[in-house]
């Protein structure tokens, strides 16, 4: 599935699992495990509990996601 293909959600990190596996609880209230994008490990990009990220997730499996976006406070 291509990145166009999926749906892009607002949330805040909640939680952080092993493995990369962060709990994103979306703004709708629903709790979804989500990893970093590839753009986000090639620059570095760092990822904290309590950040608002953007998460893309899938239509077909919407309980995993990919973060796309940290966003700037």
């Amino acid at each position: 599935m291509a990145k166009d293909d999926l749906v892009n959600v607002e949330g805040k990190i909640s939680n952080l699992s092993g493995g990369g596996i962060y709990s994103v609880t979306l703004d709708n209230g629903v709790e979804v495990a989500a990893k970093l994008c590839g753009k986000m490990k090639r620059f570095k990009i760092r990822v904290v509990v309590g950040d608002r990220v953007t998460v893309g997730v899938s239509p077909y499996d919407p309980t995993h996601g990919l973060i796309l976006h940290r966003q700037r406070i």
